[in-house]
């Protein structure tokens, strides 16, 4: 996702407000119950990507029952198209309503022993993150081998503790309610770590597209509502540390009840 084009719309919509942008929203945007997604990071030789692809199929049946008793809301797996020296090739994930659903899962993996194979063994590098949304919303099915896109951004020090949620309410979820509406995206959600392993103040943008070309639905849609609401940059850049910015794109499978 291009980061400069939310930037240049998100304080369009919170100072602007009488420009238009709040007409684009169908309804108020409300925070929703917690979700605690866990993500296991991975660096895997080329050697290893058709192993860890058959890996990951033999956790289907335990991300399924989890699913089917209510631990699980969603789960699934990315294989990053942008490499970058040293970082991560492939990653796990999965979403539940509490803390507690997600370590009571990660427990079974444990057991498993998926952690010690020789595919995760082989890894040169290996990190995991559990993050926490109030803001997402999705279509109940199954995908394989859509795609994915993530922008992460830090706050500067001085930015209001409300930033997220404003940025949240004002601009991401009423633009990706309407994608999600038209068919254009399947899921999205604006994410902040539970656990903190990067500095206070980092968020994230994700969703997941239907296809190729909803990427540039989505891009496009941006573009649109910058037009209409033109004002506001500036006020945005001064509350986020661009230096910091990074964009993530990735080819998805994906379950969601």
């Amino acid at each position: 996702m291009n980061g400069r084009l939310w930037s240049v719309l998100a304080w369009a919509c919170t100072l602007a407000v009488t420009a238009g942008c709040a007409s684009a929203q169908t309804s108020e945007v409300k925070e929703k119950p917690r979700m605690y997604t866990y993500v296991a990071f991975w660096t895997l030789p080329r050697t290893q990507w058709a192993d860890e692809e058959k890996l990951v199929a033999s956790e289907q049946k335990m991300m399924e029952k989890a699913t089917a008793d209510g631990t699980v809301v969603g789960y699934g797996d990315d294989k990053n198209l942008i490499h970058q020296n040293d970082g991560a090739t492939h990653d796990t994930w999965y979403s539940a309503m509490s803390m507690a659903g997600l370590l009571n899962v990660l427990d079974q993996i444990y057991k498993s022993g998926s952690p010690t194979s020789p595919v995760d063994v082989s890894a040169t590098k290996h990190s995991d993150a559990m993050f926490v949304s109030r803001f997402y919303n999705w279509h109940s099915g199954s995908w394989r081998d859509v795609y994915s896109e993530a922008s992460m951004y830090k706050l500067k020090a001085d930015a209001p503790d409300d930033a997220v949620d404003t940025l949240s309410k004002n601009l991401v979820v009423p633009l990706l309610e309407k994608m999600l509406a038209e068919g254009t995206i399947h899921e999205y959600e604006i994410d902040t770590e539970a656990i903190h392993t990067e500095a206070p103040g980092t968020f994230w943008i994700e969703y997941i597209a239907a296809n190729a070309e909803g990427l540039d639905k989505v891009n496009a849609a941006i573009r649109g509502a910058m037009k209409a609401n033109p004002l506001g940059g500036p006020a945005f850049s001064s509350m986020v540390d661009y230096s910091l910015h990074r964009d993530y794109l990735s080819r998805t499978n994906a379950t969601y009840k």
